[in-house]
């Protein structure tokens, strides 16, 4: 079973000298993980800054940048933010991670499990 997952940002990270960082990797989400942000009063305030803490909680780097805070998820520009909801939505999800995909030469359609995907699209 893979705990960890590679992404590829759409746009990147820029950091405080200028260099943009899009790859990176996120972890599953822990049930600590999910519950522990219920409890900031920043969640209890505007319930989308969830989405903040739980990838804060879950991405484990961007590029060379290891120590990702809810500052650094809110500086993300929207398409990298977005990006990373739909991987962690994908991946977490209390189902399987499964798509249906066609064949390009028979146009056969099949299922595939996402998780399983390590392109730089998931999410997409």
């Amino acid at each position: 079973m893979r705990t960890e997952i590679s992404f590829t940002l759409p746009v990147g990270y820029v950091d405080d000298h200028g260099e943009t960082h899009r790859e990176g990797v996120m972890r599953l989400a822990t049930a600590r993980d999910e519950i522990e942000p219920l409890r900031d009063p920043s969640v209890r305030a505007n319930g989308a800054h969830l989405s903040v803490l739980l990838l804060a909680r879950t991405v484990l780097r961007i590029g060379s940048v290891t120590d990702i805070t809810p500052g650094l998820v809110e500086g993300l520009f929207a398409a990298d933010f977005d990006h990373l909801q739909r991987i962690y939505e994908r991946v977490n999800s209390d189902g399987d991670a499964v798509g249906i995909v066609s064949c390009p030469h028979c146009a056969q359609r099949f299922e595939i499990d996402l998780t399983e995907i390590e392109d730089e699209r998931l999410g997409e």
